[in-house]
Order: structure tokens, then C-alpha cells, then sequence
């Protein structure tokens, strides 16, 4: 099953990429490798997902705007690369949290991102990724996330 057709499948239907909001670009790449910037949580409506995970979102909620951001950068590298069917391998994921200094969880939130990659990519999507519980994130969003891939 192409990359495509499992995004049909889970029904996510990619729209507009990110667009950068300071000085630097949504993605550079050298040789086979594409670095994504830092995208933040969204909401369906578009608008900033605000929150601190532990004081006023809980790790469900988190976990879902990690899938967001997953989607986000699966529309970015689509609009870079034009094909996801070139994607060799989803190499490393980090994640930003916003957090309280209490809040331990910050392992399944990320996970929001890394089981949609899965789902989509398939052994592709399979990745080494980090999590860190963070002050504050631009904008006060609750989740941000890179990400670098390998391409053909």
C-alpha cells in the first residue's frame, strides 16, 4: 500500500504545509537528507494549541496534539520532496513539551507522533526519537517537534 493510500485509509487528507514565522526555512536538505524545523501544535481550526502539559492539558490531549504536529510535518515533506513515496526512512523525531516540572509523561505524548509515522510509513517510519519537558514553547503552544528524514 502506497503512502498515500494509507493516508486515504486513516482518513488524513493533507492541506496547506506550515509557513515559517521568523528567520529560517520549514525544511533544508543536504544530500539524501531532509531536516524538518520545529513545527507546533494546531488545532483543526488552525489556531496555536496552547497549553502546558500537567497544569491544563493531560497526556491524552498532548498525545493527540502530537499527532497534529505528525501531520504537519507528513505536509511539509510532501511539499518538499513532491512524492512521500520517496521517503527511506523516518531517521530521528524530537519533541518539545511543554510542561510542568512534575510532569513525567512526556515519553506518551511523543508517542501521539511516532504511532501515526508508523501507521503511515510502515518499517520506514520506525525511528530513534527524544523527548524533553520544556518552560515554554513560541506562541505557548504545547508540543513542538522536528524531524530529520532520509530520502531517495
Amino acid at each position: 500500500m502506497s503512502v498515500y493510500e494509507k493516508l486515504k485509509e486513516l482518513n488524513i487528507e493533507l492541506g496547506k504545509p506550515s509557513t515559517n514565522v521568523a528567520a529560517y526555512v520549514m525544511a533544508a536538505q543536504t544530500g539524501n537528507t531532509v531536516f524538518l524545523s520545529g513545527h507546533i501544535a494546531r488545532r483543526s481550526d488552525g489556531t496555536v494549541w496552547v497549553g502546558k502539559c500537567g497544569a491544563n492539558i493531560n497526556t491524552d490531549e498532548g498525545k493527540d496534539a502530537a499527532r497534529s504536529i505528525a501531520v504537519d510535518l507528513i505536509t511539509t515533506l510532501h511539499s518538499h520532496t513532491g512524492d512521500l513515496n520517496k521517503i527511506k526512512r523516518i531517521v530521528k523525531v524530537m519533541g518539545l513539551v511543554n510542561s510542568t516540572l512534575e510532569f513525567t509523561e512526556h515519553h506518551l505524548v511523543m508517542n501521539g507522533c511516532s504511532e501515526l509515522l508508523n501507521q503511515v510509513f510502515g518499517e520506514v517510519g520506525r525511528h530513534a526519537r527524544s523527548a524533553f519537558g520544556v518552560a515554554q514553547i513560541p506562541l505557548g503552544a504545547c508540543v513542538e517537534i522536528e524531524m530529520i528524514v532520509e530520502v531517495c
